[in-house]
């Protein structure tokens, strides 16, 4: 878990979004217990509702499963669905604003290549 949480998000999304980057990462694998709502709560010092709801949106987007008395548990498609959804984020907020710019500039799609390709230090 982070040390401390951003006041510019909601902090539902903000745990939501730790529970997905640590999937991803490969801190938590298909089958392994998620923090639960209390855990969270506890350390934040937040109401248990509030991780709740970044929780059971989880739960909605198959992400996450819950097994009674027990908590939730990561499901075996996780991290696919995970990054499927992170593509198409990615696409939606940077590939499409640089293709629209790199088309106001009447760049090639060979020029837009080797500038993705290029090195750092050029």
């Amino acid at each position: 878990m982070k040390n401390t949480l951003d006041d510019n998000k909601p902090i539902f999304l903000q745990i939501k979004e730790q529970i997905e980057d640590s999937i991803i990462d490969g801190n938590l694998n298909a089958g392994d217990r998620a923090p639960s709502t209390n855990e969270f709560a506890k350390f934040y010092k937040i109401n248990p509702a509030t991780a709740g709801k970044g929780i059971n949106e989880l739960v909605a987007e198959e992400i996450l499963y819950k097994r009674r008395g027990v908590g939730m548990f990561v499901t075996e498609n996780a991290k696919e669905i995970l990054i499927k959804k992170r593509k198409k984020s990615f696409y939606e907020s940077y590939m499409l604003p640089l293709k629209m710019e790199a088309g106001k500039l009447r760049m090639s799609t060979d020029e837009l290549i080797e500038m993705v390709k290029r090195e750092d230090n050029e």
